[in-house]
């Protein structure tokens, strides 16, 4: 479980790292919808919050929390 939590908070940081490209930003979105643990739907939703994101960004995060909340996981 502390290896996935590495990684989550690996992901965070580089989803919000606005010195990254947006591609690279947007894999780390995606990768952590595709985790889909509580954590990473978590994470997700305080993402798309954070205003200092662009918003495709921001609505991208949303709709990866969105998914996980619909899988049930």
């Amino acid at each position: 479980m502390p290896e996935q939590t590495n990684e989550l908070k690996k992901m965070a940081a580089i989803a919000v790292d606005l010195e990254l490209s947006s591609e690279l930003r947007t894999d780390a979105i995606k990768l952590l919808g595709r985790m889909g643990s509580r954590e990473a739907l978590l994470t997700l939703l305080a993402l798309a919050a954070n205003e200092g994101l662009i918003n495709r960004e921001r609505d991208l995060a949303l709709k990866q929390a969105r998914e996980i909340i619909k899988s049930g996981r």
